[in-house]
């Protein structure tokens, strides 16, 4: 099966961005940030960003381009004979599927906001009524599926490709646009000063690990998402600055949605703590108390739903390349088989509120926590670990020498020998920490 090519680096950007953007920047990272101190937490983050962020990065996106493969083979063309890292390949594929079974979801949660604002009918809107309401979960979870794999039956080029492009540009104006509005607003002051200006009081190791934690889960990095769109560009330019692209886009749209929200936030005197309901309830009320608030609120829901198909589209391709390079089908089939398959397993986060009765973990918990377990907590720092092991390990891997021919192939900003250390030991040795401290934090019951 011949592979398929991005047309142009601007297409390849806008992608591996469109699959870091998503609801952990527009949807975690404010409330994230609300409850870890406001700009204490966002100056932390973007450390975390660079320090761990832009290695893991780097070296995903050289493995997918020197194996010209997606994850599930990728390995086969790079490992020695009679090792056993193609393993981690299924992983990956495993948590591609996991991810999508609740992520579709909460996008369709997203573009349910959108409708209601749209037509005018979100006086009175309720995030636990919405996710109580088993039809209104399966039809727009079922929407969001179809729209992925519609896209994705089309060629690279002429699909995913230019769709995102499009998307993007307008995600990024989109949020433009609000963030000058929240500018105007009376508490503007007040809300940018809790979540620019850092209190280096509030810093306590719970707010550094969860700023490590969402820089390194914003990124979707250990599951292949960045290996898959590695493999489908040339060698024109070096790995690490192209990294360094996708990360300021990403970083962008994380910070500006601080910018649109806190303002708001103050001036309405909605509670900035308010956790994962911040953006459905508390942005739903701040709209609805607003001046055009029907407009602001379809505005700002519509960019939210590009946001969550960017990553949609990304997640959903690399499962279909999987599937693909496992099968030989179609682009075609393999959408129509593996939209029924998301389908299904999504299927148990769109009735866990309401017709099933499941608590994996705590008596409020759901199968969206369980799915979100088996990805953040587990699936993404283990699979960077795993890269990281492999490209720093001459001996049992890949090895640190093909990893630097690799990323620095072609112009732009290189990885020098110097950063070997590191790269090899420092990075995994912080991936590590935020595991063990995640799975101890874990609120188990």
């Amino acid at each position: 099966m011949k592979r398929e090519r991005l047309s142009s680096r601007l297409g390849f950007i806008l992608l591996s961005a469109g699959c870091a953007i998503g609801c952990g920047n527009v949807w975690k990272f404010p409330w994230m940030a609300g409850q870890y101190g406001g700009g204490v937490f966002v100056l932390l983050y973007v450390i975390c960003l660079l320090l761990l962020g832009l290695p893991v990065m780097t070296m995903e996106f050289s493995l997918g381009r020197a194996a010209q493969a997606s994850p599930v083979r990728m390995y086969h063309k790079l490992q020695k004979p009679g090792q056993k890292w193609h393993i981690h390949g299924y992983f990956a594929l495993f948590g591609n599927i996991c991810l999508m079974s609740f992520y579709t979801v909460v996008s369709g949660w997203i573009m349910y906001y959108f409708y209601r604002f749209v037509t005018g009918q979100s006086a009175d809107l309720g995030f636990d009524s919405m996710i109580a309401n088993p039809g209104v979960n399966m039809l727009f979870m079922v929407i969001v599926v179809a729209v992925g794999f519609l896209v994705l039956s089309f060629n690279l080029q002429g699909g995913l490709e230019r769709i995102t492009k499009y998307m993007m540009v307008a995600l990024l104006g989109l949020m433009v646009v609000l963030a000058v509005n929240s500018a105007t607003l009376s508490g503007a002051k007040e809300g940018l000063s809790f979540y620019l200006l850092p209190d280096f009081k509030k810093i306590d190791l719970e707010v550094i690990v969860g700023a490590m934690n969402q820089a390194f889960f914003s990124l979707s990095l250990g599951m292949g998402s960045m290996a898959i769109f590695g493999s489908y560009i040339d060698k024109e330019r070096s790995l690490m600055g192209e990294s360094v692209n996708v990360i300021v886009l990403d970083t962008f749209v994380a910070i500006t949605a601080g910018l649109i929200i806190f303002p708001a936030c103050f001036t309405y005197n909605m509670e900035v703590t308010a956790g994962p309901g911040l953006l459905f309830d508390t942005m739903a009320t701040v709209f609805n108390n607003m001046n055009g608030g029907r407009i602001w609120g379809s505005v700002f829901f519509l960019f939210m739903v590009f946001a969550a198909m960017s990553t949609i589209f990304a997640v959903l391709e690399n499962i279909l390349a999987c599937i693909r390079e496992m099968t030989g089908w179609s682009r075609p089939k393999g959408s129509i088989i593996c939209a029924i398959g998301i389908i299904l397993t999504s299927t148990t986060t769109a009735l866990g509120y309401s017709v099933i009765d499941f608590h994996p973990f705590a008596e409020d918990s759901a199968w969206l926590d369980l799915w979100d377990f088996l990805v953040s907590t587990n699936l993404l720092p283990l699979g960077s670990l795993v890269f990281v092991a492999f490209c720093c390990s001459k001996r049992y891997g890949w090895g640190w020498s093909n990893f630097l021919a690799e990323a620095n192939a072609g112009k732009g900003l290189k990885v020098k020998n110097w950063m070997k250390p590191f790269f090899c030991y420092i990075v995994p040795a912080a991936i590590v920490v935020i595991y063990i401290v995640g799975l101890v934090s874990f609120k188990w019951k």
